[in-house]
């Protein structure tokens, strides 16, 4: 029988994986989108539209976008959608902020919602969403379990849920 290894984004820092992880999105948001297109050499842009088709083609009225980071999936969830009402969560503060901005007097303004949170204990009373993603996000939940337990007890009974992930 083999240990469970346990993985954390920095090695000799304190705190347990999500408090790391949210220190390390903090320190990077402003530079994330470049970093994200870098990384999968700009094909994330290509598997976010079709995240948005399946979800669109659903006709949803409510999605959550959890581990939103700089909000992109749900920034293009609001410019798609014609009645949705879009929030993205996140763990980092400093993400959330570079979502807030990239919003600020456009027109989907008011679809859209960036709430700080944790993906363990989400906010919202049970069956509140018609659809779920998760980008790039699901291999940062500290407790992959619980974390899926939440989304369960968030989905709409015939609710889609989406996770993008390379």
């Amino acid at each position: 029988m083999t240990k469970e290894k346990k993985v954390t984004p920095y090695k000799d820092a304190s705190g347990g994986k999500k408090e790391q992880v949210e220190q390390m999105f903090d320190t990077i948001a402003t530079n994330y989108d470049g970093l994200n297109r870098v990384i999968s050499l700009g094909s994330d842009i290509r598997w976010r539209k079709k995240v948005i088709k399946k979800v669109l083609d659903t006709k949803p009225v409510s999605i959550l976008d959890i581990a939103t980071g700089t909000g992109d999936l749900a920034i293009q969830f609001a410019q798609k959608a014609t009645s949705a009402k879009i929030i993205g969560l996140d763990l980092s503060e400093g993400m959330l902020t570079v979502a807030r901005k990239k919003i600020k007097g456009k027109p989907y303004e008011s679809m859209l919602e960036f709430v700080k949170g944790d993906s363990e204990k989400l906010p919202f009373e049970d069956n509140s969403f018609d659809a779920i993603t998760v980008s790039f996000g699901i291999r940062n939940f500290e407790n992959l379990e619980k974390g899926l337990s939440e989304i369960h007890r968030v989905l709409k009974k015939d609710g889609i849920f989406v996770i993008l992930e390379t």
